[in-house]
């Protein structure tokens, strides 16, 4: 247990023991997410009204229920849900899900927006070349589409690893309740480690908006793309 800390200490201390699960529950929300708002994107884009609405509908109510009643749903509320997993990692599964769930539903937008922002000219011209439907689609609006997509998943990224923060509220060990450890050691020290804390998430959410954001917007508004 670190008693007595210094400053350096304390990075350390909350790297070590809180960043691993931090990004794994990150990597998780993002990766599921990502998947859950193309199979979104797509609906709305390509599907019949009916199945427009269903995603519409699935939007709005992920977006308008906020993160922690998610959590505490599927870690409590369900109970049964993980019958599957162990017990150790069911409230973990919980927290994934629920970042998943909420990251989708803006996931979505970002990729929704993306694919409409590809020329229809390009699709066409790949349909007259032979290609199919799918084929076009995956060749040449996808990776256009990522491309552009980039800047606004960079900011997403941004958020889903600030929103693990709330899994410290269902006892997941991330850098949040890391931190609340320390001070719980050293009551003394209330405003350091909450410091520490924030330069922390700075440092793995600024290099990435920036990169991903500010530049890649450049390069897509001097490729002619990407408004």
């Amino acid at each position: 247990m670190l008693q007595a800390p210094d400053l350096p200490s304390i990075f350390f201390y909350i790297i070590f023991h809180g960043l691993p699960i931090t990004l794994i529950l990150t990597a998780h929300g993002l990766i599921w997410g990502f998947l859950i708002g193309l199979l979104l994107a797509l609906m709305r884009v390509y599907g019949t009204r009916e199945i427009e609405w269903v995603a519409i509908a699935y939007e709005k109510v992920f977006r308008g229920i906020p993160l922690l009643v998610l959590i505490f749903l599927f870690a409590f509320g369900v109970p049964g849900l993980f019958w599957f997993i162990d017990p150790l990692y069911r409230t973990l599964a919980a927290v994934i899900l629920s970042l998943a769930l909420r990251s989708g539903a803006y996931q979505s937008q970002i990729l929704r927006g993306a694919i409409l922002s590809v020329n229809p000219g390009q699709q066409l011209a790949a349909r007259a070349l032979g290609m199919s439907r799918l084929q076009a689609f995956r060749y040449v609006v996808m990776p256009q589409a990522l491309r552009m997509a980039l800047p606004s998943w960079s900011n997403e990224y941004a958020v889903v690893i600030k929103d693990t923060t709330f899994a410290s509220a269902v006892g997941i060990i991330e850098m949040l309740r890391v931190t609340f450890r320390v001070v719980a050691n050293n009551p003394e020290m209330l405003f350091p480690p909450l410091v520490i804390l924030a330069i922390i998430y700075l440092i793995f959410t600024y290099p990435i908006t920036r990169f991903f954001g500010e530049r890649q917007t450049q390069k897509l508004k001097d490729l002619g793309l990407g408004g």
